[in-house]
């Protein structure tokens, strides 16, 4: 180990906020822990070098060991709504947030761990994380970036030498490394708000403002600024999700990020054959959180944040109220706007006409009476858009529709509207990615890696995910839907 290597990550913003908000709490020290993966491109990305993260003194700050923490660890409290209904003390119950990580250029990362232990917040649960619950994040986290969807993202891998017991049986534990730009959730300022007043709001949102809003430092109306900030941010994001057919699954108020970064991948899925009421969780009964119900919840969610600030933005309650619903609202034709400029990218049109607008309302309605590959209709209609492979794309795109002249008839009215100019084309497949992370491909890294040790899946997909636009010859067996029998019905949190 070379003696100059020393653990980038001495800082601890959060202990700046005031005593409620957070519980000073060591992780627990895994009896044999072991870095099992490292996301150097990450590191990269940041300009960080991944030498003293792969040193003993690295291993052991990774894993919690306390001997090796630069900053120190705490464990966030916040409150939520989940599904709908209000649960006043959550907080980390299973995660540690050590601190911030220096960028090259000049941002600060919170690295947290996730699985390492009990705090406080535990209630009746182990602090415990699986080595599948953690493939899943780091997978469904690098499917996302390579997207350009911001995200959380899993900088390390490590395993506990633990066997920890879920559904009744003995599985490896596992500690994830997260970074985020913030873990300031919705569910923050709601736990603010009812546990600790208008001055515990303030602090919060000046502590947001400062360090994620730096813009709205100086205005007379900054909260009410942030509200809306944190809107559009919202709205921008759950778009995303949506036309990449992505669904989160846990839209609780304290899994929603305020800085607009996906966080907290439990149960969620990308969709294979569209359906607009689509459902993966095993907890989503009554399907609150489908495909199509994702805008409606963001909405919701920004309301509950509204609620907290009140007595921030206009000392008039009812100034406050009208003020507040103006900047709640605002989030609506952000919404609608980027959707609609988002699936007319997706598409290759550019014009706008009422004759372009019925063709687009068509399009969503079509894959889903033809229960078509939402992943692949994009695709192959970019190929067919940009002759990659001549008549062969335009076969293959017919093919996924069952009705008899319902393809070439939709075909033939979309040639006729979209756009034939390369930028249109070269936004087409900005918009349409070959390749995402398919829910049967990520059971069966899962299922590998935990039944026979074997990461060769796992390290393969992430690799693909990173760029889903351009997949190489090797790959390409990864771009095929599942067939029936490997159709992935139910997804579970993993917690």
């Amino acid at each position: 180990m070379s003696a100059n290597l020393s653990n980038p990550v001495t800082l601890q913003i959060y202990s700046n906020l005031p005593e409620g908000f957070y519980i000073p709490m060591p992780p627990s020290q895994p009896t044999s822990p072991a870095l099992v993966e490292l996301n150097t491109p990450l590191l990269e990305s940041y300009g960080v070098s991944e030498a003293w993260f792969h040193s003993e003194d690295g291993i052991g700050f990774l894993s919690g060991n306390h001997e090796y923490q630069g900053a120190s660890p705490l464990a966030m409290a916040y409150s939520g709504h989940q599904f709908g209904h209000w649960a006043p003390v959550l907080g980390d119950g299973r995660a540690h947030m050590l601190g911030q990580l220096a960028t090259a250029d000049g941002r600060f990362v919170d690295i947290q761990l996730k699985g390492s232990g009990r705090t406080p917040f535990s209630r009746g649960g182990d602090g415990k994380a699986t080595l599948g619950a953690v493939i899943r994040e780091y997978l469904i986290s690098e499917a996302m970036a390579g997207l350009g969807i911001p995200t959380t993202r899993t900088l390390a891998l490590l395993t506990t030498g633990e066997q920890i017991i879920r559904d009744f049986r003995h599985v490896p534990g596992a500690i994830q490394v997260r970074t985020a730009t913030s873990h300031l959730r919705v569910g923050s300022f709601q736990y603010a708000h009812s546990r600790l007043g208008k001055d515990g709001v303030q602090a919060l949102a000046d502590f947001a403002i400062e360090h994620h809003f730096p813009a709205l430092k100086d205005r007379n109306d900054r909260y009410a600024a942030f509200l809306h900030e944190v809107g559009q941010r919202q709205a921008s994001l759950i778009v995303k999700w949506m036309l990449s057919g992505f669904i989160h699954g846990v839209m609780n108020t304290d899994n929603m990020s305020i800085v607009g970064e996906s966080i907290d991948f439990g149960p969620c899925a990308f969709m294979d054959e569209f359906k607009s009421g689509k459902v993966f969780s095993s907890i989503d009964a009554a399907g609150r959180y489908a495909w199509n119900q994702q805008a409606a919840v963001g909405y919701w969610n920004l309301q509950r944040l509204a609620e907290t600030l009140l007595e921030l933005i206009d000392e008039d309650s009812q100034n406050a109220v009208a003020i507040a619903q103006e900047q709640v609202d605002a989030y609506i034709p952000r919404f609608q706007h980027a959707f609609r400029s988002g699936l007319k990218a997706k598409l290759g049109i550019v014009d706008e006409t009422p004759e372009t607008d019925d063709f687009l309302d068509s399009v969503l309605p079509l894959l889903e009476a033809e229960e078509i590959d939402f992943t692949l209709f994009f695709d192959l209609l970019t190929e067919v858009a940009s002759g990659e492979i001549g008549n062969k794309s335009e076969e293959e795109w017919l093919s996924l529709f069952t009705q008899t002249g319902a393809g070439p008839n939709w075909l033939a009215k979309w040639q006729s509207l979209r756009s034939k100019s390369s930028s249109a084309i070269a936004a087409m497949r900005k918009a349409n990615p070959k390749l995402i992370a398919r829910n049967h491909q990520v059971e069966q890294a899962i299922s590998e890696a935990m039944e026979k040790d074997d990461l060769t899946l796992f390290r393969r997909l992430a690799e693909a995910l990173r760029n889903p636009y351009a997949v190489s010859e090797q790959n390409r067996d990864l771009l095929v839907p599942p067939q029936p029998k490997e159709r992935v019905l139910r997804t579970f949190c993993g917690t």
